[in-house]
Protein backbone atom coordinates (compact mmCIF):
# COMPACT_ATOMS: atom_id res chain seq x y z
CA UNK A 1 0.00 0.00 0.00
CA UNK A 2 1.06 3.06 -0.82
CA UNK A 3 1.69 5.69 1.94
CA UNK A 4 2.97 8.99 1.00
CA UNK A 5 1.87 11.35 -1.31
CA UNK A 6 2.84 9.87 -4.71
CA UNK A 7 1.19 10.08 -8.53
CA UNK A 8 1.01 7.22 -10.95
CA UNK A 9 -0.05 5.73 -13.50
CA UNK A 10 -3.14 3.64 -12.71
CA UNK A 11 -3.60 0.69 -13.96
CA UNK A 12 -7.43 -2.04 -14.67
CA UNK A 13 -7.27 -3.02 -11.18
CA UNK A 14 -7.85 0.40 -9.97
CA UNK A 15 -11.14 1.43 -11.52
CA UNK A 16 -13.28 0.88 -8.78
CA UNK A 17 -10.94 3.43 -7.08
CA UNK A 18 -10.96 5.70 -9.62
CA UNK A 19 -14.82 5.84 -10.92
CA UNK A 20 -15.11 6.46 -7.06
CA UNK A 21 -13.23 9.81 -7.57
CA UNK A 22 -15.07 10.81 -10.80
CA UNK A 23 -18.41 10.03 -9.05
CA UNK A 24 -17.73 12.51 -6.39
CA UNK A 25 -18.58 15.07 -8.92
CA UNK A 26 -21.02 13.32 -11.70
CA UNK A 27 -21.74 16.74 -13.85
CA UNK A 28 -18.06 17.71 -13.86
CA UNK A 29 -16.35 14.36 -14.96
CA UNK A 30 -18.77 13.32 -17.06
CA UNK A 31 -16.84 13.59 -20.18
CA UNK A 32 -13.82 11.38 -18.41
CA UNK A 33 -16.31 9.09 -16.68
CA UNK A 34 -17.76 8.17 -19.69
CA UNK A 35 -14.76 7.31 -21.64
CA UNK A 36 -13.53 5.33 -18.17
CA UNK A 37 -16.73 3.69 -18.16
CA UNK A 38 -16.23 3.01 -22.01
CA UNK A 39 -12.76 1.56 -21.72
CA UNK A 40 -11.73 1.30 -18.64
CA UNK A 41 -7.68 2.09 -17.76
CA UNK A 42 -6.36 -0.17 -20.05
CA UNK A 43 -3.94 3.42 -21.76
CA UNK A 44 -4.53 1.97 -25.15
CA UNK A 45 -8.37 1.27 -25.31
CA UNK A 46 -8.86 4.67 -23.09
CA UNK A 47 -7.14 6.59 -25.49
CA UNK A 48 -4.57 8.14 -22.97
CA UNK A 49 -3.22 7.56 -19.29
CA UNK A 50 -4.80 8.09 -15.74
CA UNK A 51 -2.81 9.60 -13.48
CA UNK A 52 -3.95 9.17 -9.79
CA UNK A 53 -2.44 11.36 -6.69
CA UNK A 54 -2.43 9.36 -3.49
CA UNK A 55 -3.05 11.12 -0.06
CA UNK A 56 -1.69 8.41 2.66
CA UNK A 57 -2.30 5.36 0.82
CA UNK A 58 -5.79 6.81 -0.66
CA UNK A 59 -6.53 7.83 -4.30
CA UNK A 60 -7.97 11.48 -3.95
CA UNK A 61 -7.30 13.26 -7.29
CA UNK A 62 -7.35 11.87 -10.99
CA UNK A 63 -5.60 13.60 -14.30
CA UNK A 64 -6.43 12.06 -17.23
CA UNK A 65 -3.43 12.93 -20.47
CA UNK A 66 -5.16 11.93 -23.86
CA UNK A 67 -6.04 14.46 -26.43
CA UNK A 68 -7.03 16.69 -23.67
CA UNK A 69 -5.56 16.91 -20.14
CA UNK A 70 -8.10 17.32 -17.93
CA UNK A 71 -7.70 17.45 -14.26
CA UNK A 72 -10.31 15.81 -12.06
CA UNK A 73 -11.41 16.84 -8.09
CA UNK A 74 -7.66 17.79 -8.43
CA UNK A 75 -6.28 19.33 -4.77
CA UNK A 76 -3.84 22.41 -5.23
CA UNK A 77 -0.95 19.81 -4.41
CA UNK A 78 -2.12 17.16 -6.63
CA UNK A 79 -2.22 19.56 -9.42
CA UNK A 80 1.18 20.36 -9.13
CA UNK A 81 2.53 16.87 -8.85
CA UNK A 82 0.65 16.49 -12.38
CA UNK A 83 2.21 19.41 -13.50
CA UNK A 84 5.17 18.11 -12.86
CA UNK A 85 4.39 14.75 -14.62
CA UNK A 86 3.56 16.56 -17.60
CA UNK A 87 6.26 18.65 -18.01
CA UNK A 88 8.61 15.37 -17.90
CA UNK A 89 6.21 13.84 -20.26
CA UNK A 90 6.06 16.97 -22.45
CA UNK A 91 2.53 18.43 -24.37
CA UNK A 92 1.07 15.22 -26.05
CA UNK A 93 -2.40 16.94 -25.55
CA UNK A 94 -4.13 19.40 -28.21
CA UNK A 95 -5.82 21.25 -24.76
CA UNK A 96 -6.34 21.53 -21.73
CA UNK A 97 -9.67 21.72 -20.16
CA UNK A 98 -11.46 20.87 -16.92
CA UNK A 99 -13.00 22.92 -13.69
CA UNK A 100 -11.85 26.45 -14.25
CA UNK A 101 -9.93 27.00 -10.50
CA UNK A 102 -7.92 23.38 -11.21
CA UNK A 103 -7.38 23.99 -14.49
CA UNK A 104 -5.83 27.79 -14.05
CA UNK A 105 -3.92 26.60 -11.95
CA UNK A 106 -2.45 23.65 -14.02
CA UNK A 107 -1.88 26.22 -16.68
CA UNK A 108 -0.28 28.84 -14.99
CA UNK A 109 2.51 25.99 -13.58
CA UNK A 110 2.73 24.67 -17.83
CA UNK A 111 2.64 27.74 -19.38
CA UNK A 112 6.46 28.37 -19.17
CA UNK A 113 6.82 25.15 -20.87
CA UNK A 114 4.24 24.43 -22.67
CA UNK A 115 3.01 27.94 -23.95
CA UNK A 116 2.18 29.86 -25.72
CA UNK A 117 -1.33 28.40 -26.33
CA UNK A 118 -3.14 29.48 -29.05
CA UNK A 119 -6.18 30.76 -27.35
CA UNK A 120 -7.13 30.39 -23.47
CA UNK A 121 -10.58 30.51 -22.52
CA UNK A 122 -10.33 31.48 -18.40
CA UNK A 123 -14.32 31.25 -17.92
CA UNK A 124 -16.59 28.94 -19.76
CA UNK A 125 -20.52 28.36 -17.59
CA UNK A 126 -21.07 24.71 -17.04
CA UNK A 127 -24.86 24.30 -16.74
CA UNK A 128 -27.69 21.95 -15.50
CA UNK A 129 -30.77 20.76 -16.32
CA UNK A 130 -33.09 17.84 -15.02
CA UNK A 131 -36.16 18.70 -15.95
CA UNK A 132 -38.14 20.13 -19.31
CA UNK A 133 -38.91 23.88 -19.42
CA UNK A 134 -42.20 25.19 -18.89
CA UNK A 135 -43.17 27.50 -22.04
CA UNK A 136 -41.14 25.94 -24.48
CA UNK A 137 -42.27 22.92 -26.90
CA UNK A 138 -39.75 20.64 -28.06
CA UNK A 139 -39.57 20.96 -31.82
CA UNK A 140 -41.28 17.68 -33.66
CA UNK A 141 -38.92 17.94 -36.51
CA UNK A 142 -35.57 17.31 -34.25
CA UNK A 143 -34.85 14.09 -34.46
CA UNK A 144 -32.16 11.03 -34.09
CA UNK A 145 -30.20 11.00 -37.05
CA UNK A 146 -29.76 7.71 -38.78
CA UNK A 147 -26.37 5.63 -39.84
CA UNK A 148 -27.62 6.12 -43.61
CA UNK A 149 -27.04 9.92 -42.85
CA UNK A 150 -23.53 10.59 -42.18
CA UNK A 151 -23.24 12.50 -45.36
CA UNK A 152 -26.12 14.79 -44.53
CA UNK A 153 -24.46 15.39 -41.18
CA UNK A 154 -21.03 15.60 -41.43
CA UNK A 155 -20.91 18.94 -42.99
CA UNK A 156 -22.87 20.77 -40.22
CA UNK A 157 -20.45 18.86 -37.80
CA UNK A 158 -17.35 20.02 -39.28
CA UNK A 159 -18.72 23.60 -39.67
CA UNK A 160 -19.67 23.65 -36.29
CA UNK A 161 -16.51 22.55 -34.85
CA UNK A 162 -14.84 24.75 -36.86
CA UNK A 163 -16.56 27.87 -35.57
CA UNK A 164 -16.10 27.11 -31.91
CA UNK A 165 -12.45 25.66 -31.90
CA UNK A 166 -11.23 27.76 -34.87
CA UNK A 167 -9.81 25.36 -36.41
CA UNK A 168 -10.73 22.42 -39.35
CA UNK A 169 -11.04 18.89 -37.37
CA UNK A 170 -10.76 17.74 -41.14
CA UNK A 171 -6.56 19.06 -40.97
CA UNK A 172 -3.74 16.78 -39.93
CA UNK A 173 -5.48 13.10 -40.67
CA UNK A 174 -8.05 14.43 -42.99
CA UNK A 175 -10.66 14.06 -40.51
CA UNK A 176 -10.62 10.07 -39.99
CA UNK A 177 -10.45 10.44 -35.87
CA UNK A 178 -12.96 13.18 -36.32
CA UNK A 179 -15.39 11.40 -38.69
CA UNK A 180 -15.27 7.82 -36.39
CA UNK A 181 -16.03 10.19 -33.47
CA UNK A 182 -19.36 11.70 -35.46
CA UNK A 183 -20.04 7.68 -36.75
CA UNK A 184 -19.98 6.43 -32.85
CA UNK A 185 -22.45 9.27 -31.50
CA UNK A 186 -24.90 8.75 -34.69
CA UNK A 187 -24.50 5.02 -33.94
CA UNK A 188 -25.12 5.14 -30.77
CA UNK A 189 -28.59 7.07 -31.20
CA UNK A 190 -26.86 10.18 -29.24
CA UNK A 191 -27.29 12.68 -32.90
CA UNK A 192 -29.65 14.93 -33.26
CA UNK A 193 -30.79 17.18 -35.71
CA UNK A 194 -33.66 19.32 -37.58
CA UNK A 195 -33.92 19.29 -41.48
CA UNK A 196 -35.29 21.74 -44.01
CA UNK A 197 -37.01 20.91 -46.94
CA UNK A 198 -33.72 20.21 -49.15
CA UNK A 199 -32.46 17.84 -46.42
CA UNK A 200 -30.37 20.27 -45.26
CA UNK A 201 -29.14 20.73 -41.36
CA UNK A 202 -30.12 23.82 -39.76
CA UNK A 203 -29.86 23.07 -36.19
CA UNK A 204 -28.11 20.00 -34.86
CA UNK A 205 -26.45 18.99 -31.37
CA UNK A 206 -25.11 15.61 -29.80
CA UNK A 207 -25.24 13.79 -26.24
CA UNK A 208 -21.39 13.70 -26.09
CA UNK A 209 -20.60 12.09 -22.71
CA UNK A 210 -23.01 9.89 -21.11
CA UNK A 211 -23.01 8.35 -17.87
CA UNK A 212 -25.83 6.59 -15.44
CA UNK A 213 -25.49 9.64 -13.55
CA UNK A 214 -24.90 12.81 -15.98
CA UNK A 215 -24.57 13.50 -19.43
CA UNK A 216 -23.37 16.07 -21.58
CA UNK A 217 -24.96 18.06 -24.29
CA UNK A 218 -22.22 19.30 -26.75
CA UNK A 219 -21.87 20.68 -30.49
CA UNK A 220 -24.92 22.87 -30.75
CA UNK A 221 -25.11 24.64 -33.65
CA UNK A 222 -27.77 26.66 -35.99
CA UNK A 223 -26.97 26.93 -39.67
CA UNK A 224 -25.89 30.72 -40.44
CA UNK A 225 -29.10 31.42 -42.45
CA UNK A 226 -31.34 30.09 -40.06
CA UNK A 227 -30.19 32.18 -36.70
CA UNK A 228 -32.67 34.27 -35.12
CA UNK A 229 -35.34 32.69 -36.54
CA UNK A 230 -36.60 30.52 -33.06
CA UNK A 231 -35.05 27.42 -33.75
CA UNK A 232 -32.11 27.20 -30.90
CA UNK A 233 -34.38 26.92 -27.93
CA UNK A 234 -37.04 24.61 -29.08
CA UNK A 235 -34.14 22.14 -30.58
CA UNK A 236 -32.58 22.32 -27.23
CA UNK A 237 -35.41 21.21 -25.74
CA UNK A 238 -36.08 18.25 -27.74
CA UNK A 239 -32.27 17.43 -27.22
CA UNK A 240 -33.53 17.67 -23.60
CA UNK A 241 -36.36 15.64 -23.37
CA UNK A 242 -34.01 12.81 -25.20
CA UNK A 243 -31.21 12.73 -23.02
CA UNK A 244 -33.74 13.12 -19.47
CA UNK A 245 -35.88 10.47 -20.89
CA UNK A 246 -33.23 8.04 -22.62
CA UNK A 247 -29.54 8.29 -20.76
CA UNK A 248 -29.13 10.44 -17.82
CA UNK A 249 -31.42 12.14 -15.11
CA UNK A 250 -29.41 15.56 -15.21
CA UNK A 251 -28.33 16.90 -18.64
CA UNK A 252 -24.96 19.30 -18.21
CA UNK A 253 -23.26 21.89 -21.41
CA UNK A 254 -20.42 24.01 -21.21
CA UNK A 255 -20.54 27.03 -23.04
CA UNK A 256 -17.78 30.27 -23.72
CA UNK A 257 -18.94 33.07 -21.68
CA UNK A 258 -19.17 35.64 -24.66
CA UNK A 259 -21.22 33.43 -26.40
CA UNK A 260 -24.58 35.52 -25.09
CA UNK A 261 -26.87 34.50 -27.18
CA UNK A 262 -25.88 30.56 -27.20
CA UNK A 263 -26.21 31.29 -22.81
CA UNK A 264 -29.71 33.37 -22.91
CA UNK A 265 -31.11 30.31 -25.07
CA UNK A 266 -29.86 27.87 -22.52
CA UNK A 267 -31.40 29.47 -19.52
CA UNK A 268 -34.37 29.78 -21.79
CA UNK A 269 -34.52 26.06 -21.64
CA UNK A 270 -34.32 25.65 -18.01
CA UNK A 271 -29.97 25.13 -17.88
CA UNK A 272 -28.79 26.83 -14.60
CA UNK A 273 -25.27 27.67 -14.30
CA UNK A 274 -23.32 25.38 -10.88
CA UNK A 275 -20.36 26.48 -12.48
CA UNK A 276 -17.62 26.64 -14.68
CA UNK A 277 -14.69 25.25 -16.87
CA UNK A 278 -11.36 26.41 -18.27
CA UNK A 279 -10.14 25.26 -22.01
CA UNK A 280 -6.65 26.01 -23.03
CA UNK A 281 -6.20 25.46 -26.87
CA UNK A 282 -2.97 24.57 -28.82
Amino acid sequence: MLTQTTTRVLEPSDLDAALAVLDREPVANAFVRSRVQAAGLDPWRLGGEMWGWYENGTLTSLCYAGANLVPICATPRAVRAFADRARRTGRRCSSVVGPAEPTAQLWRLLEPSWGPAREVRTHQPLMVADRLPAGIAPDPYVRRMRKDEMETIMPACVAMFTEEVGVSPLAGDGGLLYQARVAELVGSGRSFARLDADGKVVFKAEIGAATPLACQIQGVWVAPEYRGHGLAAPGMAAVLRYALADVAPVASLYVNDFNTPARRTYRRVGFEEVGAFMSVLF
